[in-house]
């Protein structure tokens, strides 16, 4: 069974709700990484932060998504976090600071 198929699975349904995180260094090409990185990710999920995205995503895409910025994530030296649910309602969000209308554009 391929890794879509398993994700389908576990979480049973035809979307799940990715939060995803990244942290680029600050190097020589760390520029040119963070904004292929920014291009990429905004074409599937939401901006809430300068490198905080969340959205809702199909299995499909979630696959291209993640290949795409496996291309540019340097392993050894940058980060990228997925967090993954079933549904949005299943997170309770909390803000401190500025809370930012960017979190309700989620279907």
């Amino acid at each position: 069974m391929g890794k879509k198929n398993i994700l389908a699975l576990e979480f049973g349904g035809d979307f799940i709700y990715v939060i995803l995180v990244y942290d680029i260094v600050a190097d020589e090409e760390g520029a040119k990484v963070s904004r292929n990185i920014y291009k990429i990710t905004k074409r599937y999920l939401y901006p809430v932060q300068k490198s905080v995205f969340e959205g809702n995503l199909s299995e499909l895409n979630f696959q291209k998504l993640k290949h795409e910025l496996n291309k540019y994530i340097r392993k050894d030296r940058d980060s990228l976090i997925i967090f993954i649910s079933r549904d949005e309602k299943w997170l309770n969000k909390q803000f401190l600071g500025v809370e930012d209308d960017n979190t309700n554009n989620i279907f």
